[in-house]
């Protein structure tokens, strides 16, 4: 069983940075593939971002590579998700996930935090 909760989430302007954070208790985080997940208001869930067990794969959405970047610290118990130059079209409610494999975190996570909302103004 593990335990997410996001935070990190704010207001800021176009061009900006947010850096979330989703910290996980419960257990063996280590053995964990993690991800992050939005979704807008009267849109489906996207996929954004998943990083392995060992931080050794990442994958990005197409929308936000370049910008987005995620890393993990198991020492600490804690995913994140660096945004830079953020869009308008960036805002959403964040979600991080966990799961066994990659392939699972992708289709159906297990696991999920309850959220945080990212505002990008133009």
């Amino acid at each position: 069983q593990v335990q997410l909760v996001e935070s990190g989430g704010g207001l800021v302007q176009a061009g900006g940075s947010l850096r979330l954070s989703c910290a996980a208790s419960g257990r063996t985080f280590s053995s964990y593939a993690m991800g992050w997940f939005r979704q807008a208001p009267g849109k489906e869930r996207e996929f954004v971002a998943s990083i392995s067990w060992n931080g050794g794969r990442m994958y990005y959405a197409d929308s936000v590579k370049g910008r987005f970047t995620i890393s993990r610290d198991n020492a600490k118990n804690t995913a994140y998700l660096q945004m830079d130059n953020l869009k308008p079209e960036d805002t959403a409610g964040y979600y991080c996930a966990a799961d066994t494999s990659l392939v699972l975190l992708r289709s159906a996570p297990t696991y999920w935090g309850q959220g945080t909302q990212v505002t990008v103004s133009s």
